[in-house]
């Protein structure tokens, strides 16, 4: 890995497309007429597009490196590429939600600040780099989440933000304390430095970090915003926070623990587990008694990360499938996840679960792709989240975490329940009367093409797992 401290832009084209595609859709935004808003969202999909092209092209050409306090290598371009297409289809979906609204190209803008901040979290190898992150991940999604000010949207917001000020001061206060024990914030410095540092200052500042980003990855402890905020925001801004920022934030905590504390004076392994344990758990918990659709997925969302730390838990291995099965698993989720908020995206008068009963006798792609993708979440084969887990499973049994890999077998038999719940009614023959009146309405084409396109490509990932990994 070449390294060097000034900062190369033909490294950074998709981050700095990104940034200016974001002050354009502003500046577009400001001077057209509210009728033909549509033509931001086209410039932002195109900008979309040449992004991803650019993020493929570095991948396929490029070494690893380290410039600025961003490292780019395999890890920096897969999370391009994945939050890419993730704040792509976010775009589609707010296309549908939003046609129209006074805020329309103002929620593009916030989309794509809070793509790049992701991005940069993934990136970071400087702790200063990292806080800053950060905040870019963060602030544009609090005003996303309330951008219609409605009662459900404002609630979610404010606690939304009032929980990230907090966990961001700790985050703050964490590099604090571990400047102070290594004398630097660059990763490959501390590195050296913490193994002689005090145990309970290294200690103390690696929580405070990673109670940061476990706010923006939606883990326990830092999960408590996820069913207001999904709840409450507009389902396209709900299905971007419940998925796009965890990829930034898992990745970052995997470089952090790969290449900083390693041989740092703490059991980092066994502290991951715990916390991938406990949001595995308490997410299946919280989603058992769940009525409303969104919750139920928020719920799943917080689950999903407890199986996700598995991978940051087991970098201690020595089978080397830690880093590829989390980057493998983020991407399979990640669609799995937009296709499932796809289908709620293309229904906006259907909440409950009692109201998608007899929904594929109405609409039969909408229900098939939400099957997919719920029995997806799961981790049924062929799916891309079956090979994700697997992966991470073996790779935390590489690393001697037995116990965390029975426990996270039980809760995926267990979660099979409560998305079962979901799925039986929509084949029932017939609907309920709030079910009906709910499907019969009209359905969002946009949303509904990016749920069937979603639900075949992560059959597909399932089937081509191997080259994929491959490739990570």
């Amino acid at each position: 890995m070449s390294m060097t401290g000034h900062v190369d832009p033909a490294m950074l084209v998709p981050e700095i497309v990104l940034a200016l595609a974001a002050v354009a859709a502003l500046l577009l935004g400001g001077w057209t007429p509210r009728r033909r808003q549509w033509t931001v969202r086209l410039c932002v999909v195109a900008a979309l597009l040449g992004a991803l092209a650019a993020a493929l092209t570095a991948w396929a050409r490029s070494e690893d490196m380290v410039t600025g306090g961003f490292a780019v290598d395999a890890g920096t371009h897969a999370v391009r590429v994945t939050v890419l297409v993730g704040v792509l289809v976010a775009v589609l979906l707010a296309g549908d939600s939003f046609s129209g609204h006074p805020r329309e190209s103002e929620s593009y803008v916030l989309l794509l600040l809070g793509a790049l901040g992701t991005v940069a979290l993934a990136g970071a190898s400087d702790l200063l780099v990292l806080a800053a992150a950060y905040l870019l991940a963060s602030i544009p999604l609090y005003a996303l989440t309330g951008l219609t000010r409605d009662s459900g949207g404002t609630e979610g917001a404010l606690k939304f933000y009032l929980l990230g000020a907090m966990l961001g001061i700790l985050l703050l206060t964490g590099t604090a304390l571990l400047l102070g024990a290594g004398g630097a914030t660059d990763y490959a410095t501390l590195a050296g430095a913490l193994p002689d540092a005090p145990r309970a200052l290294v200690a103390a500042g690696t929580v405070a970090v990673l109670a940061g980003l476990l706010f923006k990855a939606g883990g326990v402890p830092g999960h408590f915003w996820v069913p207001d905020v999904t709840e409450g925001a507009p389902a396209p801004v709900a299905a971007f926070v419940t998925t796009v920022p965890k990829i930034g934030a898992l990745v970052a905590l995997y470089r952090l623990g790969n290449e900083v504390l390693t041989r740092a004076p703490l059991d980092w392994p066994l502290l991951c587990a715990l916390l991938a344990a406990a949001s595995m758990t308490l997410g299946n918990l919280g989603a058992f008694f769940q009525t409303d659709a969104r919750r139920l997925l928020a719920y799943s969302a917080i689950s999903q990360v407890g199986y996700l730390l598995m991978a940051v838990a087991a970098v201690g291995g020595t089978a080397g499938l830690a880093r590829p099965g989390l980057l493998f698993y983020l991407a399979a989720y990640a669609v799995t996840n937009l296709g499932a908020f796809a289908v709620v995206c293309s229904l906006p008068a259907t909440r409950s679960l009692e109201q998608y009963t007899g929904l594929f006798h109405r609409r039969p792609w909408s229900a098939l792709s939400l099957v997919v993708c719920l029995l997806g979440l799961v981790g049924t084969p062929p799916t891309a989240v079956f090979v994700g887990k697997l992966t991470v499973f073996t790779a935390a049994l590489d690393a001697g975490l037995v116990w965390l890999v029975v426990l996270a077998a039980v809760n995926t038999v267990v979660s099979l329940f409560y998305y079962l719940r979901w799925v039986f009614p929509l084949f029932r023959a017939r609907p309920t009367t709030s079910g009906e009146g709910a499907i019969t309405g009209l359905a969002r084409r946009t949303s509904t093409g990016v749920a069937v396109t979603l639900a075949a490509v992560s059959l597909a990932m399932g089937v081509l797992a191997g080259p994929l990994l491959g490739v990570l």
